[in-house]
């Protein structure tokens, strides 16, 4: 077993404290290696990891290429359009046939929710999870929390703001799982109809106005409406959304600390959840965020697969 003592990545909320703060301990040993000057060490040497991405996407898919290549792997990228699914063959005979390929992981990013958890069950290899519906997307969590801790120095007992659209937003979900190790206090802010369900499940409280969502909180993280996940009747105009719970300097300002941290796991839709000012102002880490994301998926890639050494 490798040091993680798991066999697949599914998802933040069956982990423990102590293999996340593995994680991201072993990912800031990879930011090192990102920075020098040859960004390439042979931990994964001879193996093949295979992207399957089933959905649209630039930061994830692009960031665990180049993990997989940094630590010497082999990286194969297949996309929707690009494999037989597009034909009607199943996800699991695709990625049975993948398997039997000999390649050595199968990161996967599917629309349905469940996705990767059937794949788990039904392959040899390890399976990672790299966005599933709106069920979880935990990588995504994980480089979250990097960033946070990086700047901040400790995770515990923070104050974060969670804003937009919650009820579709499986970074959300990921994020809220993993906080609760930390006890942290998690507000969401948004419209009611983009709330999810489930909200106590959570332990995180509800803040219909967002002025009072972010007052004195040390990160405020928001999400992208996700149009192509909603209903009509869900979805508020959005120049009505934007006025209400758009993210701009002057509310920021107004309304929030002096050294808060604003996040967001892009793309943004800018304009909307958030003006210029603040997505490019003094408080955005969402730049150390795309940095972090490939650091924590080389951390990810190096312990599942039970990577040698970083020299």
């Amino acid at each position: 077993m490798n040091a993680l003592g798991l066999r697949h990545l599914l998802g933040m909320r069956d982990l423990t404290r102590q293999q996340i703060d593995l994680l991201l301990d072993n990912a800031r040993a990879m930011a090192a290696v990102n920075e020098r000057r040859i960004k390439k060490v042979p931990s994964l040497r001879g193996l093949t990891i295979i992207n399957l991405f089933l959905e649209n996407s630039t930061r994830t898919r692009t960031s665990f290429e180049i993990a997989a290549k940094r630590l010497s792997a082999d990286a194969v990228n297949i996309t929707a359009g690009g494999s037989s699914v597009a034909k009607g063959e199943t996800l699991l005979d695709t990625a049975r046939n993948l398997e039997a390929m000999a390649v050595d992981c199968l990161v996967v990013r599917d629309g349905h929710s469940g996705a990767p958890h059937v794949l788990a069950e039904a392959l040899k290899i390890p399976v990672v999870n790299a966005g599933d519906g709106v069920n979880e997307h935990p990588t995504q969590a994980l480089l979250d929390l990097y960033t946070i801790r990086e700047k901040r120095g400790s995770l515990d007992g923070l104050k974060i703001a969670i804003v937009g659209d919650i009820r579709h937003s499986r970074v959300a979900r990921s994020n809220m799982w993993a906080l609760r190790h930390y006890a942290a206090e998690v507000r969401l802010s948004g419209p009611a109809t983009l709330m999810p369900p489930d909200l106590d499940a959570f332990g995180a409280s509800y803040y219909p106005d967002l002025d009072e969502a972010i007052a004195e909180v040390d990160v405020i993280m928001m999400l992208r409406i996700q149009q192509e996940r909603i209903k009509g009747a869900n979805l508020p105009p959005l120049r009505e959304y934007s006025n209400e719970y758009g993210l701009t300097a002057a509310r920021l300002r107004r309304s929030a600390r002096e050294d808060v941290i604003v996040m967001h796991p892009g793309p943004i839709n800018r304009g909307v959840e958030m003006s210029p000012d603040a997505a490019d102002g003094p408080w955005s880490l969402i730049l150390d965020q795309v940095t972090a994301g490939v650091a924590v998926r080389m951390a990810v890639l190096h312990l599942l697969l039970g990577g040698g050494s970083l020299e």
